[in-house]
């Protein structure tokens, strides 16, 4: 046992000394097209009426504006919705060119907007409610000059602006505009205007300036018969669940659901009290959010480790809680927010500007947006858990089957059927512990993100080497085909020493992994509805997974012992080379591992590729070391049986 302890020292050491490569994030053009969008949907009325041009400065301000959003969502990353994005980005050019009646146009540019929001995720509302003080301060030292003391564009700056500065208190043009909205202004300022971009401020004060400026055209008599409504109706709390909501929502949507009397008054009160639309305190996301900003404050002070470790409390105490349940609605989403927490990580590490650090915050805190909204609360209908229980315990169920499945055909070619039992109970004793994991986690305590992400990388490391040593000796036994008492015999000495209670171990933490991760997503799933349809994935995959345990014991049988060794050997290194991919994943994830990013290399989860320095170099030496030890193990020409074992 002394090479496989050496390995495992090996797989850890090797994790911790890799160069760093990660990439500065590029500038995004998404917020840019969003807030272009944004202006056509509120400005394109006062261009067009009844199919003519009625103010031809602005009507060429929007044929110019729409040009440029299908420029910059052609200048976006690859991504699978961006060829519908181009799609519809064309068809609004032509709606535009084509004078096309200013509720189409608005409905378009507002469908497109919110699309080009679901695919390139920008914060849509701040990690908590703004401070209005701080708001009103910024906008006596760097607003009112332009846009007047109340709002209306009276300052003595305004005079002589082309195009003159905005009214913020006017009624009918603050009916169109989001709080996100006027925030993506604030953030990039406004092109061909003296609205200059205030990013160099925080982001919460941005956020502050948003709600501050948003408060203008309503009265204060309208946000008290706000209060009133907003503590007196449940109905009226639930359009806001949240400051994303909040934030999203013009007074024009609510009127179409509350009337305008009712969508002035809480527009009114909320945006003057946007913490009433607060996330529940207790929402892990939330904590997420906290620790997020708390990692950039860290950050901009120069207290690398303190970014550093708020940042990984941001993801195994924040997100990791509900991976399983975001994994079984949407596995991509849950794909890119590991991402973006593992590239903020990384950018604290390698000492990236503060710049650098705070858009991987607010891109982090945007899928967190997402994710939330996907996170919704929803009655899951039958068929999606019944999809979603199916998969997840066919994938989780396949790679520990293929183990077990092993070890029991090699003990009948060894005819040892006494020893089959230690391999049952590995795995019936593992179903066990994965019932009691259930219960405890159910009843008794919460699985933190930590333990999850480390039970998962040392059981997969802990079965990799394993596999590794066992199909080395498998490869050396492949030999013999010829000689199939010799190797019965051989094989039966070895198995009478100490290897009964190994092959328990193995076939404990093999299934043990699985199950445990299985009953997290379960969990998960359970908590949606759709009750009989969860039960129904479970039964047909548990059915076809016997189905291929049958198939395969039935096919070992008649394998000559030679051909089934060299097959078996095959499957044990393929199996390790993954298990090691996922145990150093994991622990990347639980902070252990340092994370050097390899942009050329693809995710592949399936053959546990992860596009890391440390993932890839430990199993491109798991592929060594099977090499070496296959060849090592190989039988020379002409040997007697005497030569082998």
């Amino acid at each position: 046992m002394r090479p496989l302890l050496r390995l495992l020292t090996l797989l850890f050491a090797l994790g911790l000394a890799a160069p760093a490569l990660a990439q500065a994030p590029s500038a995004s053009e998404a917020q840019v097209a969003w807030r272009l969008l944004d202006y056509v949907a509120v400005d394109y009325a006062g261009a067009v009426a009844d199919g003519e041009v009625v103010n031809p400065a602005e009507y060429g301000e929007m044929i110019e504006f729409s040009t440029q959003i299908r420029t910059r969502l052609d200048a976006l990353p690859a991504n699978p919705a961006k060829a519908a994005l181009m799609r519809e980005a064309e068809g609004l050019q032509a709606a535009i060119r084509d004078k096309a009646d200013p509720a189409v146009v608005g409905a378009r540019a507002k469908a497109l907007a919110g699309a080009v929001l679901t695919a390139y995720p920008s914060p849509l509302a701040p990690s908590f409610p703004p401070d209005l003080a701080r708001g009103a301060a910024l906008y006596a030292e760097q607003c009112a000059v332009c846009h007047g003391v109340t709002g209306r564009a009276d300052g003595p700056g305004a005079e002589g602006l082309d195009p003159p500065a905005i009214a913020f208190a006017d009624v009918e043009r603050a009916r169109q505009r989001s709080v996100f909205g006027l925030y993506q202004v604030i953030d990039q300022g406004l092109e061909g205007t003296a609205m200059a971009s205030f990013s160099h401020l925080p982001a919460e004060d941005r956020w502050a300036l948003a709600f501050y400026v948003g408060r203008f055209a309503f009265t204060d008599a309208e946000a008290a018969e706000g209060k009133r409504l907003w503590d007196g109706d449940p109905a009226v709390r639930a359009a806001f669940p949240d400051l994303a909501a909040l934030t999203q929502t013009t007074p024009a949507e609510l009127a179409t659901r509350l009337g305008e009397p009712r969508a002035r008054a809480l527009t009114a009160y909320l945006r003057r009290h946007p913490e009433a639309a607060a996330r529940p305190a207790g929402s892990t996301l939330t904590l997420a959010r906290t620790r997020l900003a708390e990692s950039e404050a860290a950050y901009r002070r120069g207290d690398r480790k303190a970014a550093t470790d708020a940042a990984l409390s941001a993801y195994l105490d924040g997100v990791e809680p509900i991976e399983p349940a975001l994994g079984a609605r949407d596995s991509a989403l849950l794909r890119r927010v590991e991402t973006a927490m593992t590239e903020l990580r990384v950018s604290i590490s390698r000492g990236a500007p503060a710049q650098e650090v705070a858009g991987r915050v607010a891109r982090a805190n945007a899928l967190l947006d997402t994710a939330e909204r996907a996170l919704a609360p929803q009655e899951a209908d039958n068929l999606a858990s019944f999809l979603g229980a199916f998969t997840i315990l066919l994938r989780e169920g396949l790679e520990a089957l293929l183990i077990v499945v092993a070890m029991i055909a090699l003990l009948r070619k060894a005819e040892r059927p006494e020893v089959l039992r230690y391999v049952h109970g590995g795995w019936v004793a593992a179903l066990v512990a994965g019932g009691a994991t259930w219960a405890a986690a159910t009843f008794f305590i919460s699985i933190s993100g930590a333990s999850r992400e480390l039970t998962e990388g040392f059981g997969s490391l802990l079965a990799a080497v394993v596999l590794v040593s066992v199909g080395i000796w498998m490869h050396g036994k492949s030999h013999a085909d010829a000689w199939q008492t010799y190797i019965r015999d051989k094989l039966s000495h070895a198995l009478s020493k100490r290897s009964a209670w190994f092959l328990f171990l193995l076939s404990f933490v093999v299934v043990y992994r699985e199950v445990f991760e299985t009953i997290l997503f379960y969990a998960a799933i359970w908590s949606q509805g759709g009750h009989l349809g969860m039960l129904a994935g479970a039964l047909t995959a548990v059915v076809i997974l016997a189905v291929v345990a049958w198939a395969l014991l039935a096919y070992s049988k008649r394998l000559p012992i030679g051909r089934f060794f060299s097959l078996s050997s095959i499957l044990m290194a393929i199996l390790s080379v993954v298990l090691v991919g996922k145990g150093v994943a994991a622990l990347q994830e639980a902070g252990w591992l340092d994370v050097h990013p390899l942009a050329w290399i693809p995710r592949i989860e399936i053959l546990g590729l992860y596009p890391t320095v440390e993932g890839v170099a430990v199993q491109l030496l798991t592929i060594a070391i099977l090499v070496v030890g296959f060849s090592r193990h190989a039988a020379p020409k002409g040997a007697r049986p005497a030569d082998i074992g």
